[in-house]
């Protein structure tokens, strides 16, 4: 049975949505992937689009989902990309997540938003690699 992982962040417009195409990418199909917000924004940050677009990631079909109980119940690993806003973390409502604690590229330059790319990949790439470790 193919175990799911899940990405949350608040809007679910940035950040999640790169760990999902990059985990999606790199995971060879070992896993299934969802991303999710607890407040999600009605489109994908154009600039996030546009810096996956720049290494050959398209996310235009990707859109923004809300974080159900269903998603969070049916996963087998859960990771929170970071809170900015304290109020609607996803960190409040998924137990046992782990904590990547990335900025929030919104309202970010695109030279900033390629270093939260590159960091939320080498991110991910780490991740899959300690769960193609585990026994």
């Amino acid at each position: 049975m193919t175990k799911n992982v899940l990405f949350v962040c608040v809007e679910n417009a940035g950040r999640s949505q790169m760990a999902e195409a990059f985990f999606r990418k790199f995971s060879e199909g070992k896993f299934k992937v969802h991303s999710a917000g607890t407040v999600p924004s009605g489109n994908l940050n154009p600039v996030v689009v546009e810096v996956m677009k720049e290494i050959g990631i398209d996310i235009t079909n990707q859109s923004p989902k809300t974080l159900s109980q269903s998603m969070i119940s049916s996963s087998y690993k859960t990771v929170n990309m970071g809170c900015m806003d304290k109020e609607s973390c996803p960190a409040l409502f998924v137990s046992d997540v782990i904590d990547w604690n990335i900025p929030d590229p919104k309202e970010k330059t695109i030279e900033q938003v390629r270093n939260i790319r590159d960091q939320i990949k080498s991110e991910v790439l780490n991740f899959i690699t300690s769960m193609n470790n585990e026994k």
